[in-house]
């Protein structure tokens, strides 16, 4: 295995400490737990799934077991929410706050490594107190560390895709202990292997189809690619349930989430027209079939455990499927559902041994996985975990007495951190194409967005810190970030909302207007400049500062919830009866260009044009729908007309100054 930094916990500690195991516990013989890892299940859909008889065995767990909807915590993104649920931690303490990170030495953005976490995870703790672990595929496992039991690494399906092909050898520190890679390799399923007769199950192939290329601007390759790392990591996981046979495994599957962003949008969609109907005949049946698949895989598990076996399945979030995107343009390619649809509550069930048949979890969090996984291990929980013993689900009479910690004998991240140049390109060429890496929904290049990633990990921290009430920490970390990026219209109004928390409101105020300067269009600028001026007592400058947040984002809940606390109107200004049967006509056709029937959209705005011809909303509605059809010059030309009637509409002259920009390059 590769050297690492101060992170590796040396099997001299591991045996040493051994006789922890069973201090406290009150379990005479502690049973095996395996837990089930789906990344994005969403328990809606499960319910929905399971309300016309699909998906048996989580019907199964549903009879037989104990579940709830389990409540996660923002930022909902990945590598953070899975390390959160395996230290029991929170992101401040555990490190982890993003898919990337910067090298402290060349400064190049990676991404995220086991070593950069900072605190034990559970095949530490576990390991320590003599319990054999087995972990599979989970997110932040790289470099593998030395444990009792082994670790298949996420970096273990990602060896195919280097330059050489998909036909790329191990590296030899994927696993451990190191030989066991070349032992499971023969388990290994390679995107090319997800043939014709395997896709046609979740996409609706054509004739002929050429299926020999793999690229990851291609959602049909992101597909393959996850269903064979999810066959891979489940026959690893089965493997080494009985070869190994360890007190605790667990096991991660992501195609449960790829696939929502990637296919979310057309789930059972109705309605739909033009290119969104051709992408529904094609994914439309993709997502549904997947979680079919996450049944089978865990109907496989159950079948693989025996008596003293304890069954976890959870999520780290959940999924708004069905949504269609405001700007279906959004959707002709990989930028298919954005991270905004994921929903905060994810899937908890537990099944079998010491579980309380029929019973419902009380407001479980993932906080509380790792304190009860431990319990039904017999080691117990840290009093540094915040999160709780599930005990209303268990068959344990009270919590085992904890200890103070398991950090003893760790020592912080070094500067030094290992590298996989190639696992990493791959790695983040496949983040870039998913969108996390990229510009989001407000940037124009996808450039801007890769630079910006490098520092988003330290942006979440600032945002937890802040949600926590940890206001000074917070108030740092940004005043650092805008020494870095002193032009960044976000940043400036995170700590203006800091700095109106910390009562300081002049301060607060003279950053927002920095932020608005530089983003005129910045609507949590306008909405922090509205709840200072609340705060500081100018309630009709407040109303005015939430009115215009709604003017540019009529929907903007915030502000919308501020307005009617005030008792105000949800809107600046006051509709006529005619311009309100307008508005309703343009929202009409909003939605049906949501579902890309363009022409029905341009009747109905020809209609609300006609009732309200000075009615400025209606040329937005206008241009937006122009340039779905790639008429770009008609979109210029209604924000033009939108300019005339509201010349000082920020939003149109952005919006305008962007689209010429467009069109000087094109010629």
């Amino acid at each position: 295995m590769k050297g690492g930094s101060g992170l590796r916990l040396t099997w001299v500690m591991i045996l040493g400490v051994a006789l922890l195991a069973t201090s406290g516990c009150g379990f005479d013989r502690p049973g095996r737990v395996l837990v089930l890892a789906m990344d994005g299940l969403d328990p809606a859909t499960i319910d929905l799934l399971l309300s016309e008889g699909a998906l048996p065995h989580f019907a199964e767990l549903r009879r037989n077991g104990a579940y709830a909807p389990l409540q996660s915590q923002k930022p909902l993104l990945s590598p953070i929410v899975w390390t959160t649920v395996a230290t029991g931690r929170t992101p401040d303490v555990h490190g982890i706050s993003h898919f990337v990170a910067e090298d402290p030495v060349s400064g190049e953005t990676l991404p995220v490594t086991g070593e950069m976490r900072r605190v034990n995870a559970l095949w530490n703790i576990l390991s320590e107190a003599g319990r054999r672990v087995a972990v599979v595929g989970w997110w932040a496992t790289w470099p593998p560390e030395p444990v009792n039991g082994a670790i298949v690494s996420d970096h273990m399906a990602y060896h195919f895709l280097f330059d050489e092909g998909l036909q790329g050898e191990l590296r030899g520190d994927e696993t451990w202990p190191t030989e066991l890679g070349e032992s499971l390799e023969p388990l290994l399923v390679r995107p090319e292997e997800i043939g014709r007769s395997e896709l046609e199950r979740f996409v609706a192939l054509q004739e002929g189809e050429d299926l020999s290329a793999f690229d990851f601007d291609d959602e049909l390759s992101h597909l393959r690619w996850g269903l064979a790392t999810a066959q891979s990591y489940r026959d690893i996981g089965l493997e080494l349930w009985d070869r190994e046979s360890p007190d605790v495994e667990m096991v991660y599957v992501e195609v449960t989430d790829s696939a929502a962003h990637l296919f979310g949008h057309l789930f059972r969609a109705e309605g739909l027209a033009g290119e969104l109907a051709a992408q529904q005949r094609r994914f439309g049946r993709t997502v549904e079939e997947v979680y079919h698949l996450a049944d089978e895989i865990l109907g496989q598990y159950m079948e693989a455990a025996d008596s003293r076996t304890t069954i976890i399945v959870l999520s780290d979030h959940g999924f708004q499927l069905g949504a269609l995107h405001d700007d279906p343009s959004r959707t002709r390619d990989l930028r298919r559902v954005s991270e905004r649809f994921h929903r905060e509550k994810g899937v908890l069930y537990a099944w079998g041994s010491g579980v309380r048949p029929g019973v419902r979890f009380q407001d479980p969090t993932i906080l509380d996985i790792a304190p009860t996984v431990l319990a039904l291990a017999g080691v117990p929980p840290a009093r540094d975990m915040p999160g709780r013993v599930l005990l209303e689900g268990l068959l344990i009479d009270e919590e085992p007495q904890r200890v103070a910690t398991h950090e003893a004998g760790r020592t912080e991240p070094g500067t030094a951190v290992s590298r996989d140049r190639e696992t990493e390109k791959a790695t983040l060429e496949r983040l870039r194409a998913l969108g996390y890496l990229g510009g989001g929904e407000s940037s124009d290049e996808p450039s801007e967005g890769t630079a910006r990633a490098t520092s988003a990990g330290r942006r979440n921290l600032a945002a937890i810190q802040f949600e926590a009430g940890n206001l000074q920490e917070a108030l740092v970390l940004y005043q650092e970030l805008i020494e870095a990026e002193p032009e960044d219209a976000g940043l400036r109004t995170s700590l203006a909302g800091t700095l109106g928390a910390l009562g300081r409101y002049e301060e607060a105020l003279a950053e927002v207007e920095k932020a608005l300067a530089i983003d005129s269009l910045s609507i949590e600028g306008y909405h922090n400049r509205a709840v200072i001026l609340e705060h500081s007592g100018d309630t009709a400058a407040a109303i005015d500062a939430y009115q215009t947040a709604l003017r540019y984002a009529p929907d903007y809940a915030p502000s919308l919830n501020a307005l009617r606390r005030l008792g105000s109107a949800t809107r600046p200004g006051a509709y006529t009866r005619e311009e309100t049967a307008a508005v309703a006509a343009a929202e009409r056709a909003g939605q049906a260009a949501r579902k890309g029937d363009y022409a029905a959209a341009l009747r109905l705005l020809e209609e609300a044009e006609r009732i309200a011809p000075r009615l400025a909303r209606i040329q937005q509605y206008r241009s937006n729908v122009a340039y779905l059809m790639g008429d770009v010059e008609g979109a210029i030309a209604a924000l033009e007309k939108g300019l005339v009637l509201e010349p000082d509409n920020a939003l149109f002259r952005t919006n305008l100054e962007r689209l010429r920009r467009q069109t000087d390059g094109s010629r």
